[in-house]
């Protein structure tokens, strides 16, 4: 089964650059089958890993980044494949 980890914060006024090399930069054990990183408006950062693992398994996540990065908490999902179309 794959299953897909998707990280998202927004980040801090004007701090948009900074969210994006502090989460480019993290790499928690494990080795993920892929890993994307993306951008959006209002500085906003999403990073998805995928991962050859059961919905359930124990997955490395991202950290938190430092508060004062941040204009809110961070939001975290969890995905399985139901296969490619």
């Amino acid at each position: 089964m794959t299953v897909a980890l998707m990280w998202e914060a927004r980040a801090a006024q004007g701090r948009g650059g900074e969210l994006l090399a502090w989460a480019r930069a993290q790499h928690p054990s494990g080795s993920p089958l892929r890993r994307e990183t993306f951008r959006a408006p209002q500085d906003r950062v999403l990073l998805i890993t995928w991962w050859d693992a059961p919905y359930d398994a124990d997955l490395p996540e991202l950290p938190d980044p430092p508060s004062d990065l941040v204009s809110r908490p961070v939001h975290r999902w969890r995905f399985e494949s139901v296969g490619e179309d």
